[in-house]
């Protein structure tokens, strides 16, 4: 069986058993068989890889793979632009867009809170999934491996963390969304913007004392439900300073440790 090597840089090598890492692989290569197909074959997700080398030039996932080849992968470089390059993803969004599945469950909330566009419920198939991230153009987050390697999936990132509050500054980092939070600004159930409305029109929903100390709210227009700065919001408010100071690299005052 004829063979061809690969080599996976930086956090591609977070799919690869810990023996494997940072190691040159030679792989038996069937006839006819796609770079995509084989890096895939290896455990590593299309959507995570940004740039593939075949004897030294840049190629597309569609190319074969033939005897003797030396495939090196590359994942997405925030601060590196390579002349004539082969970008493998699509283009950035102007408006990020997500699609998270029950694995990052708590990281699809604290997402919505800081203001982003996240489609979620705790029931979708891996199907669903697949088929909103196509139809709407949004980036799958996952912990799944599987739904990544799908074939209709053209965004979507693998979340290394398991520890929610971490998941967001990592996602923060990796998709640059720091600048663009809105915190606040949208349901957390629904996903919904959300409106101002005048105290007199809510009134009779606030428990007493919210009635008693509290003069701005804010209603979603699909399930009705009504937020206002209380305790929670200062709590959520506190979690979300400690994910952006973390995302922006810098140690958080009230935070010695990490996120929640």
């Amino acid at each position: 069986m004829p063979t061809a090597s690969f080599r996976f840089y930086g956090p591609l090598n977070d799919f690869l058993p810990a023996v494997r890492r940072q190691a040159t692989l030679v792989c038996d290569v069937a006839s006819g068989a796609s770079v995509k197909d084989l890096v895939e074959a290896l455990g590593v997700p299309h959507t995570e890889i940004n740039h593939l080398v075949v004897n030294g030039r840049m190629v597309d996932f569609t190319r074969t793979v033939r005897a003797g080849d030396r495939v090196a992968a590359y994942p997405a470089f925030r601060t590196l632009e390579v002349a004539g390059a082969v970008y493998l993803g699509p283009p950035p969004q102007a408006e990020p867009r997500f699609v998270a599945d029950v694995h990052v469950g708590r990281l699809a909330a604290y997402l919505r809170l800081a203001g982003f566009d996240v489609a979620y419920r705790n029931d979708y198939s891996d199907t669903e999934i697949v088929a909103i991230s196509a139809a709407e153009d949004r980036t799958v987050l996952t912990r799944d491996v599987g739904v990544l390697k799908h074939r209709d999936v053209m965004r979507g990132y693998f979340v290394r963390d398991t520890r929610p509050g971490w998941q967001l500054v990592e996602v923060l980092r990796r998709f640059d969304l720091r600048a663009r939070a809105a915190p606040f600004t949208r349901c957390v159930r629904c996903n919904v913007l959300l409106r101002s409305v005048p105290k007199d029109d809510v009134i009779e929903s606030l428990p007493l004392r919210t009635r008693e100390h509290y003069e701005k709210f804010s209603r979603c227009v699909s399930c009705g439900r009504v937020y206002w700065a209380g305790s929670h919001y200062i709590r959520m408010r506190l979690l979300l300073d400690a994910a952006f100071s973390a995302a922006d690299g810098e140690p958080h005052a009230g935070d010695r440790h990490t996120p929640p």
